[in-house]
């Protein structure tokens, strides 16, 4: 509902059922696939359909829940459970707006509120806001934003699942706005925490979700990097792009042919053209007056030489590195000569 209203692409539909069990829904054709939730598939457009559930905290973290769910439960009670008042909306079959929490208001005023103190149970949430906070430009209602702080100093967001920080910080990293996230975690004191690494936020992202996160490690030492990396559980891709800038970033001047040489053998260019372009394009970013264009130059350069020929010429096949070395700095040195 929440996108409908802004008017958005609505990208996913959640469909909640009430009054009925697992065995009615089997019965009407639904596929059971839910593990830890009520979860069916629809026979025939086999979308997800959920039977309306309550949760109850049974210990720390994402999976410290009991969860109850049967033909007495509501709408309104499932929707109580709901991380903001904006995504506690719901329509009925007939149009008709279901709004227990007034969302639709606070959607109007741009205000990310929680619903209820049951917020405080499920640490991915003050992630959650902070990536809406980006998303949308909403302000955080005073009340939501101190129990995000309480939920810090009291160590219950201490008790995150990596992967699922990764998920929502990733997301949050994308959106046109992302400095918008990390003024929020910084406002609840959760920034220092989650990222101590990180000592100063760029002003503006752009770029794919590797290239961001690259941007914003350019400052880092690759040691700080690798911790950061392993704590949010990073992609591979994004964990590399990253790293690689820190090992290229003062190699950026290179001017010579052979020290252009050097810059794309360490960066692995000719074999991985794309990840290095990318490399570049963090720098461009980084760096606004940085100018590409020499290394970009040596690479084509370096890359139309034909390795195999030269290989072939070789009198031994120790002295073939070598020679393909020599050849594509040969490369290099009249590219930039034209």
């Amino acid at each position: 509902m929440r996108d409908e209203l802004l008017g958005l692409a609505v990208q996913d539909k959640d469909f909640v059922v009430v009054g009925a069990t697992p065995e009615d829904m089997v019965a009407a054709g639904f596929t059971p696939v839910g593990k830890d939730f009520p979860v069916f598939l629809h026979p025939e457009t086999h979308e997800e359909y959920a039977l309306a559930r309550t949760e109850r905290k049974s210990g720390r973290g994402y999976k410290g829940f009991t969860v109850y769910s049967a033909p007495d439960v509501t709408l309104e009670d499932d929707l109580a459970r709901r991380d903001l008042t904006i995504n506690a909306m719901a329509k009925a079959e007939d149009g008709t707006l279901i709004d227990p929490f007034h969302g639709k208001r606070d959607l109007q005023d741009g205000v990310l509120r929680h619903v209820s103190d049951a917020f405080h149970e499920d640490p991915v949430r003050i992630l959650r806001v902070a990536r809406f906070a980006a998303r949308f430009g909403f302000r955080i209602a005073e009340e939501t934003m101190a129990l995000m702080k309480s939920m810090v100093d009291t160590g219950e967001a201490d008790h995150l699942v990596a992967e699922r920080v990764w998920q929502e910080f990733g997301r949050g990293l994308l959106e046109e706005h992302a400095e918008r996230m990390f003024d929020a975690l910084e406002r609840c004191d959760f920034r220092p925490k989650l990222l101590p690494e990180l000592r100063e936020i760029p002003k503006t992202f752009s770029g794919t979700l590797p290239v961001r996160f690259a941007v914003l490690c350019w400052p880092l030492q690759e040691s700080e990097i690798e911790g950061l990396c392993d704590r949010l559980r990073v992609p591979n891709e994004e964990r590399d792009l990253a790293v690689l800038c820190c090992r290229l970033r003062s190699s950026l001047d290179a001017s010579s042919p052979g020290g252009l040489l050097n810059l794309l053998k360490r960066g692995d260019a000719i074999r991985r053209p794309e990840r290095f372009r990318a490399m570049l394009q963090v720098a461009r970013i980084v760096q606004p007056g940085f100018d590409a264009t020499t290394i970009e130059r040596a690479l084509a350069a370096a890359a139309a030489v034909d390795a195999g020929a030269v290989a072939h010429r070789a009198p031994e096949p120790a002295a073939i590195p070598a020679l393909i070395d020599r050849a594509r700095e040969q490369a290099i040195a009249a590219s930039l000569a034209r």
